[in-house]
């Protein structure tokens, strides 16, 4: 079996979907996006394939990985991992689907029947977040997380620390204590605040303080470990395993946030999880995009023991009305129920894409970028 072709495809709000064909009519998907630099990504899937790929043998997962990540002499970083990582997914589709047995069974197997998923809610008012925090426990989610605050000076007022605080104890007050909330501060807290924030935060049991810091002071992780028992996690954004090899010798996190999407595929997440596990850290893989992403990164999920939980934002409880499911031919692939996803059993990622329907999506202008935010004194701020 060989490479013979590949399709990119661009679809709204901000995706970039990837089919790798072969000469035996198997087919796979992956996911490879940098959400606001699509083109940049689509460049380097192009590069890479046209480059190592074509007129190869799809099932040396490994091989490829390898080859791809390292015959460059300038290697890693966010825009080459993410095409790397949408590649890595197609590879295991299609592995998948000549073994005709789903990647997590030729990872080791299934650890679990179902996987906890997570709700992301949107910014707002308090009682406007706390709403919709009561109408998605009543949908039965049982994990939620919130961005605490939006444009933060790296020092604040005491009403904005305040403000932050109602936001979450207003949450808190509507999922109650049965329920498991995580904040992320999305780097937008410097370090002088964080330390103010992470005090106030203690009383609402948070299963995790997500980004505390930036990345590139990822050196602070253990110092903000050290003012705060609620667990501090970080990962998003970072790249590849070896991001990862100094926080867990400090000890400095307890949950990690990989992205299947960013990290270079199933093949580094699997790694990465195995590292973290080794230091008895959590896995709770971030996923906000689409679900050729959430598949690759539930198949990790589902034969990996510290992997308690995975993001969503899928709209898994109504998937009639899901933008996100729709591109599948059944849309009620992932079943849900109880705040869970049921393992799927389909070969390769388990889905199967409806591609006559991306053909037509693919058609529309696709030029997402994340919005850029100023303080009141002109300067820019974090988003």
């Amino acid at each position: 079996m060989q490479i013979t072709n590949y399709e990119l495809f661009a679809v709204p709000p901000r995706w970039l979907l990837l089919k790798l064909e072969t000469d035996e009519g198997i087919g796979g998907w992956g996911e490879p996006i940098v959400q606001g630099r699509l083109e940049t990504v689509r460049t380097a899937v192009s590069e890479l394939i046209e480059g190592y790929l074509l007129g190869t043998d799809p099932l040396r997962t490994e091989y490829h990985w390898r080859k791809l990540y390292q015959s460059g002499y300038f290697r890693g970083g966010p825009i080459l991992m993410s095409a790397l990582a949408g590649i890595d997914h197609a590879l295991w589709d299609i592995k998948g689907r000549w073994y005709d047995a789903p990647v997590y069974e030729l990872l080791g197997g299934h650890v679990r029947d179902r996987m906890l998923v997570y709700q992301w809610l949107a910014s707002g008012v308090p009682d406007a977040i706390a709403e919709s925090a009561r109408k998605d426990y009543e949908r039965g989610y049982r994990a939620f997380k919130l961005n605490c605050v939006q444009e933060f000076r790296p020092i604040e007022t005491a009403a904005a620390v305040d403000r932050a605080v109602e936001r979450v104890a207003a949450v808190r007050d509507a999922i109650g204590n049965e329920a498991f909330l995580g904040i992320d501060f999305h780097g937008r807290v410097s370090k002088p605040m964080a330390s103010e924030l992470v005090r106030r935060f203690e009383p609402y049991d948070l299963m995790f303080i997500d980004q505390p810091l930036l990345p590139e002071h990822a050196d602070g992780f253990d110092t903000i470990n050290d003012w705060t028992t609620t667990p501090i996690a970080t990962g998003e954004r970072f790249s590849s395993r070896y991001e990862y090899k100094q926080l867990f010798v400090d000890d400095a996190v307890s949950v990690i946030q990989p992205d299947v999407t960013h990290v270079g595929g199933i093949s580094e997440l699997r790694k990465i999880a195995s590292m973290a596990e080794s230091f008895d850290v959590a896995v709770i893989p971030h996923c906000p995009l689409g679900p050729i992403a959430f598949a690759a990164s539930v198949q990790v999920g589902f034969c990996s023991q510290n992997v308690v939980m995975q993001e969503q934002d899928l709209g898994l409880h109504n998937p009639d009305s899901s933008q996100q499911l729709a591109l599948l031919e059944d849309p009620e692939t992932f079943t849900f129920d109880d705040g869970y996803v049921e393992r799927p059993t389909g070969p390769g990622l388990g889905i199967q894409i409806d591609e006559s329907h991306v053909r037509e999506l693919a058609q529309t202008e696709v030029n997402w970028h994340n919005p850029v935010w100023h303080h009141e004194d002109g300067s820019v701020a974090e988003w």
